[in-house]
């Protein structure tokens, strides 16, 4: 054993061996490509069948959460309507923006309000009895006074009453960030359907049915304005209720560009091709700040894992050599 661990840490052996490695490696990665056989086209095949798939189990998603929770049909909670509607907490708990807010988070449906207004209206009672519970009956914070932790728990039911809202900005916020990565995507398909002469709402329609593999989200708010179109009578509406129910301003300056088009017979295919260009470059811009902010943030990985790996390959054969000399 001990020869053969002198042999292992030979540097005379171990050089040449990673030497080999590091050719072969090399060889290999070169040469590879060459050997490859010319399968393009069954390749092409494959991909556009597993293409059709992914669309085929995506809209096939998108119509099950159309007619789940996100639905406008959805059904209501008897039994929540009745607590909101005694209690009254409409009045009490909706402002302005409440309903705006669960449109944004994909809830439109008169039942996901009266759940959120349930919610807001449990969960501090919740939250406080398994506050005073951790506190009181396990015996958490026990060396401070009481007033400390009567405070505490309040602080908990007061963290329980805002976890709604919570919750519904951080849907907000995945909501939107697909719907933007998707955008200049669905401009560029939409300027397409235009050009090519087929009305707005099948353009919006078509533009659904192909974007639902990148963004379910997207897709299902052009399917909505694809209905707000032909039932509303006013056409602005059904832009400026996309512009607010994803509450993203490249989408507002699309829709204003449409409402403006619609009022004064300018060019729709111009307005769209320009705010296509912009969506692509804010997107590009985007990826730069995070490419630019990347150095920075893998100062301390590199630090603590890289570089003594890096000072162990550098400095242990010549190690190794001075400890086989003394």
């Amino acid at each position: 054993m001990s020869e053969l661990a002198s042999t292992l840490t030979n540097p005379d052996i171990l050089l040449p061996a990673f030497v080999a490695i590091a050719v072969l490696a090399t060889f290999y990665t070169l040469a590879a490509p060459y050997f490859e056989g010319g399968d393009l086209d069954k390749r092409m095949k494959t991909v556009a069948l597993e293409r059709d798939q992914i669309r085929a189990r995506e809209r096939a998603r998108l119509n099950a959460e159309m007619q789940g929770k996100g639905s406008l049909r959805a059904r209501n909670n008897t039994s929540v309507r009745q607590i909101v509607d005694r209690l009254n907490l409409r009045e009490a708990l909706v402002d302005a923006g409440t309903m705006n807010k669960l449109r944004q988070a994909g809830y439109r449906s008169q039942n996901a309000l009266n759940i959120f207004l349930f919610a807001r209206f449990v969960l501090p009672f919740v939250f406080f009895a398994a506050g005073a519970f951790y506190i009181f009956y396990l015996g958490y914070l026990g060396d401070k006074p009481m007033a400390i932790r009567v405070l505490a728990a309040i602080g908990i039911a007061y963290l329980g009453f805002y976890a709604p809202n919570i919750y519904i900005s951080n849907r907000i916020s995945k909501r939107q960030l697909s719907i933007k990565r998707a955008w200049p995507d669905a401009l560029d398909l939409l300027l397409i359907c235009v050009e090519s002469g087929i009305s707005m709402e099948v353009a919006l329609r078509r533009v659904a049915d192909e974007i639902a593999v990148a963004s379910s989200e997207l897709a299902e708010e052009l399917v909505l304005t694809t209905a707000e179109l032909s039932f509303l009578q006013d056409r602005r509406v059904a832009y400026e209720n996309l512009g607010t129910r994803t509450g993203l301003d490249i989408v507002k300056a699309v829709m204003q560009a449409l409402i403006q088009a619609e009022r004064y017979g300018t060019p729709i295919a111009q307005a769209l091709r320009v705010l296509a260009q912009e969506s692509r470059d804010t997107r590009m811009n985007e990826a730069e700040k995070k490419a630019a902010a990347l150095p920075p943030k893998l100062t301390v990985p590199m630090i603590l894992f890289f570089l003594p790996v890096l000072i162990a390959v550098i400095l242990g054969p010549a190690g190794i050599q001075v400890s086989d000399t003394f």
